[in-house]
């Protein structure tokens, strides 16, 4: 009896171990003879790996280089959950206020995350700091885990962000420099594929793919920190005492177009440009165009004087400050009778530089306004340059020469106007603008160099040489930029009041006040414009702007140990 059981249970074994046999083969020729298209490409994906190796961007630096840093990649950490874990193991009311404090994140927007029971990973919240995801760690939190990441920071916040702009938390720029030179910043990720065993682990025998990352190049601007401190400490004063709507503000070297600040109110923290207003993005030094009033004066004598037609002592009719010309009456802020070249200038006067201007005809004018640069981008190597208006001739109406002549009918930018302003003190010779000093991979190499580039020359190195003698009679007493001057300097320059252009006319409340020069006058070295929009209630170029250009050149020539020459270099040389 005894031997039939033993027996009978051999047999239920043995066609237990065949049926298990028998199953496993089937399923063995199924994955690998019948198996559909669907489940060999799942067989597939469970054993491959392919891994993008991320890698951080390039550090931007101003012209001083790796001690003063503008931009840089820091470690961080992604909050990720596993909404099935979550669900699974996890009073998920009490998780979502958990992370939402910690996070400072609306509760809903955590909910929504982790309330998917289908999904096994949804991301909470980027580039958390380390300070919280140590918090975090603490709190043991089922179905929550972290991803090494970087983010980008700025460690100087609102300090020449214009010029920065910015990356976001997706690594997508926008504006400035970073957008500019993305190609070389953003560096080349790596990408790994391999296959893994049952556990996940890497079989390496099996890596098909091995590609180094390329980390990002380094950036060094020709911006200097210190200047561009000074230049945004004058802003920020200048705003405050003129109750300006905006104000902007730009440092060239002369000789080489290198841009050593620029500066825009209102400004941003690229940390935190989610939260930031959008007009306060816009680079206005290079992003708006404004009808520029007495500052064009200087192109006007300038393409007068170096079409032989008049010189500095050639007199003109200034009408008593109120001249009828084609049915139109135009007027000076002063009246004034008979004024030298030189004195129109120094005086600002409209009515002799529309008289100027219409010696010059409508073709020869246009053609030295875009001879300065005027009416087309100067190509800096910055997003969102406008190239101002200059319409053709054939549209000009009788009285436009002698309107465009004191810059109305014209828009520009600041750096346009700069750019009138350093061809002077340069000898006639308009540089192209600049602000990437070099570009550096991580190996020492340099891969881009920026370097100086002459555009043009308008005017000969004679009448810029006068003009250099005129513009420095501006500052002098008597002069409308007396409030420019630097001690111990001799500044050249002009100011500008000009009427915001409304509904087919002017207004009589709302003005653009700047101050464009060069310094020292007798060998310049730095180009400066400072243009306020809307001050109240003191609105004119000479109040508003000069008093900033002069705090900034005051600053710059100290730091860079610029000196002056003679005072009577212009009597000596003359």
């Amino acid at each position: 009896m005894t031997e039939k059981r033993n027996t009978g249970r051999f047999v239920l074994v043995a066609l237990v171990l065949l049926a298990a046999m028998a199953g496993l083969g089937f399923r063995l020729v199924c994955l690998h003879l019948v198996q559909t298209d669907t489940a060999r490409d799942r067989v597939r994906n469970l054993r491959h790996l392919e891994k993008t190796r991320v890698v951080g961007r390039g550090m931007i630096f101003d012209r001083r280089g790796a001690a003063n840093v503008l931009a840089l990649d820091l470690p961080a950490k992604d909050v990720i959950s596993d909404p099935k874990v979550v669900a699974e193991n996890a009073d998920i009311e009490m998780l979502t206020s958990q992370l939402a404090t910690v996070l400072e994140m609306e509760p809903a927007d955590v909910m929504v995350r982790l309330d998917q029971p289908g999904r096994r990973f949804e991301r909470i919240r980027r580039a958390v700091p380390d300070g919280k995801i140590e918090e975090l760690r603490e709190m043991h939190l089922p179905g929550v885990f972290f991803k090494d990441t970087t983010t980008r920071h700025y460690p100087q916040k609102t300090f020449m962000c214009h010029v920065l702009g910015f990356a976001n938390h997706q690594g997508v720029v926008s504006a400035g420099i970073e957008q500019e030179m993305n190609r070389f910043l953003r560096g080349c990720p790596g990408l790994l594929e391999s296959e893994v065993d049952g556990r996940r682990r890497e079989i390496y025998v099996r890596r098909s793919q091995d590609i180094p990352a390329r980390e990002g190049a380094d950036l060094h601007l020709t911006l200097d920190q210190h200047i561009q401190y000074a230049v945004e400490t004058a802003l920020d004063k200048a705003m405050e005492k003129s109750n300006a709507r905006a104000a902007w503000a730009i440092v060239q070297h002369i000789g080489t177009g290198k841009i050593l600040a620029m500066a825009s109110r209102p400004g941003y923290d690229p940390n935190r440009f989610n939260e930031m207003p959008k007009g306060n993005m816009l680079n206005r030094a290079i992003g708006v165009v404004y009808e520029p009033g007495s500052t064009m004066k200087a192109v006007t004598i300038a393409a007068a004087i170096d079409q032989g037609l008049v010189t500095s002592e050639t007199m003109i009719g200034c009408e008593r400050g109120s001249w009828l010309h084609c049915r139109h009456t135009l007027r000076d802020h002063h009246p004034y009778g008979r004024l030298s070249v030189a004195d129109v200038l120094k005086k600002s006067s409209n009515i002799g530089s529309a008289k100027i201007a219409l010696m010059l005809g409508d073709e020869r004018l246009a053609r030295y306004m875009r001879g300065f640069g005027l009416g087309g981008q100067l190509g800096i190597d910055l997003p969102g340059e406008e190239q101002g208006i200059l319409h053709p001739t054939r549209k000009w109406s009788a009285i436009s020469s002698s309107r465009l002549a004191i810059g109305q009918g014209v828009a520009v930018t600041a750096l346009q106007m700069l750019g009138v302003m350093c061809t002077i003190a340069n000898d006639g010779k308009l540089m192209q603008p600049y602000v990437v000093s070099r570009v550096v991979d991580k190996d020492g190499s340099v891969l881009y160099g920026g370097k100086p580039r002459v555009l043009g020359q308008p005017i000969t190195p004679a009448t810029a040489k006068t003009m250099r003698r005129l513009l420095a009679r501006i500052t002098e007493d008597g002069g409308t930029g007396r409030r420019a001057r630097v001690p111990g300097y001799t500044v050249a320059g002009k100011t500008g009041t000009a009427q915001k252009p409304v509904n087919g006319g002017y207004s009589q409340t709302d003005y653009m006040a700047s101050f464009v020069g060069f310094l020292p006058a007798e060998n310049p070295q730095l180009g400066i414009i400072v243009v306020a929009d809307a001050p109240q209630p003191l609105h004119t170029g000479g109040a508003v702007a000069a008093p900033a250009f002069s705090e900034i050149a005051a600053h710059a020539v100290r730091y860079l140990g610029i000196l002056p020459l003679e005072e009577d270099y212009f009597v000596a040389s003359h």
